[in-house]
């Protein structure tokens, strides 16, 4: 007979699009302390090639420290592979940083730049963090590669707090094709097939690696089947949390069944529009039992889950619709108990330095203490998805004020508020300036029909090399 256990794997697998897989080590690496040096004395032992993919590089002390290291392989005849993001990298790294590289022997690829026959690709993000190296090791993170994640003194900013692992065994071919998958949607395959990683056991641990990419949708359902099989306690932490109505009733729910929810989220912004728009979304949560924390460091990166000692999930997804729909995104899912208590010791040192959320008498979000107050720095890449977060919470705002489906709080209502004020102002501008819309709309509708005759021109040609009987889509991969 079909045991309870075997049916939750067989539903993890198939929530997650990930089979699970036995006899790994897995090491947990706190902050840019942990994972820096392990990254690079990875890099430093490899003989045969370093696959490196990460939404941010910065051109500072620690991207060049980083630079160095792989280009000093290059030399060595390691083949030396990097995938970074064009909307991530803008304003972090010059052309020159990369060029430096290139011409050093690293490959260097760049993940969806604009380009004329895709007006609105910048939409998808390859926001995956991480690193693999021989088919030996590899890691997977929240960490960029930047100062920032290690403190700057100078500027009296402490560093940022982030979560990654080193994985080693069986798994990390699995990461491989991963790295591999990305290469081929930026230009031409590897040129040879992921190397197989030791087949032998390198611990005891079982995981997932769920690799996915724009309109996959692999983990918002892990996430959402997380949610309903917790049964004592689910503790998640999240950098740009805005979860969409099915996530947030689902936490509710576990949280009225008894489940312990519990919700770390930063409290120092890089956007400082989006903390009001955060704290509206606090009230459903609360309202629902869920308790919600604001960590009080300069910035909390991590995107990382816990559930009834057992299970963890570590890696580059954030817990709204930008990470679960539209990027490319990289998690490990953990099923070991010695991992899992590791994770949620962590947890509760975490929660030593953040303030609890709850609701007033006015059923207002408010903090439990005086948080201390951050420098947030200079804005950071992190700051789109921040935005892209707001976005969501306004809309949501909006809705319900338009649709009369719940109560606003205090804070929801100052946003609908502020936002009929901004149509309203639109609206007027518009009447008075018709072009102030007619422009940019014309511009928008000659850009996509540019776009669609260069897609059908290529789709033409396309037809006319094939074989009749054996033609094949044209490929929608970046070049």
């Amino acid at each position: 007979m079909t045991t309870v256990r075997q049916l939750a794997d067989q539903a993890f697998s198939r929530a997650a699009g990930a089979g699970l897989i036995e006899g790994n080590g897995v090491r947990l690496l706190r902050d840019a302390r942990e994972n820096y040096p392990a990254w690079l004395e990875a890099i430093g032992a490899a003989s045969r090639h370093v696959h490196f993919e990460n939404y941010i590089f910065y051109e500072d002390e620690t991207g060049n420290r980083f630079a160095d290291a792989l280009l000093a392989k290059a030399r060595e005849g390691v083949a030396v592979r990097v995938i970074y993001d064009w909307m991530g990298c803008a304003g972090t790294a010059s052309s020159a940083f990369w060029n430096r590289l290139r011409s050093g022997g690293v490959e260097v690829r760049c993940y969806n730049p604009p380009r004329l026959e895709s007006p609105f690709g910048w939409l998808s993000r390859d926001h995956r963090k991480m690193l693999a190296v021989d088919a030996r090791v590899a890691f997977i993170t929240g960490l960029c590669v930047g100062k920032r994640w290690e403190g700057i003194p100078e500027k009296n900013l402490e560093p940022w707090r982030d979560t990654g692992i080193e994985v080693r065994g069986p798994a990390v071919a699995e990461i491989e094709t991963a790295f591999a998958q990305v290469w081929a949607m930026t230009g031409e395959r590897l040129p040879e097939k992921p190397a197989s990683a030791n087949p032998d056991p390198a611990g005891k641990a079982a995981l997932r690696i769920v690799a996915t990419v724009p309109a996959t949708a692999g983990m918002i359902r892990v996430d959402q089947l997380v949610a309903a099989l917790a049964r004592e306690r689910l503790w998640l932490t999240d950098a740009y949390y805005a979860g969409t109505a099915s996530f947030v009733e689902g936490l509710g729910a576990a949280a009225r069944d008894g489940v312990d929810v519990r919700l770390l989220m930063p409290n120092a912004t890089d956007v400082p529009l989006v903390r009001p728009l955060s704290r509206a979304g606090y009230r459903p949560l609360l309202e629902a039992g869920v308790r919600v924390f604001e960590w009080n460091g300069p910035m909390l990166h991590a995107k990382t889950a816990v559930a009834d000692g057992r299970w963890a999930r570590v890696g580059s997804t954030n817990l709204n619709i930008a990470s679960w729909f539209g990027n490319c995104e990289l998690d490990a899912v953990i099923e070991d108990k010695a991992f899992a208590q590791q994770m949620e010791e962590m947890y509760l040192e975490d929660l030593q330095n953040a303030t609890e959320i709850v609701l007033d008498e006015r059923r207002k979000p408010y903090a439990t203490g005086t948080p201390r107050l951050a420098r947030p720095g200079r804005m950071s890449r992190g700051s789109a998805g921040r935005a892209a977060a707001g976005a969501v919470r306004i809309g949501n705002v909006i809705g319900a004020a338009f649709t009369n489906r719940r109560a606003l709080g205090p804070i929801e209502a100052r946003l609908a508020f502020g936002s009929g004020l901004l149509l309203c102002a639109l609206a007027l501008l518009f009447a008075v300036f018709p072009q102030a819309l007619a422009y940019p709309l014309v511009a928008i509708a000659v850009w996509g029909g540019v776009a669609l005759i260069y897609r059908g021109y290529r789709l033409r040609q396309a037809q006319k090399k094939t074989v009749p009987g054996t033609a094949q889509p044209v490929s929608n991969r970046v070049p």
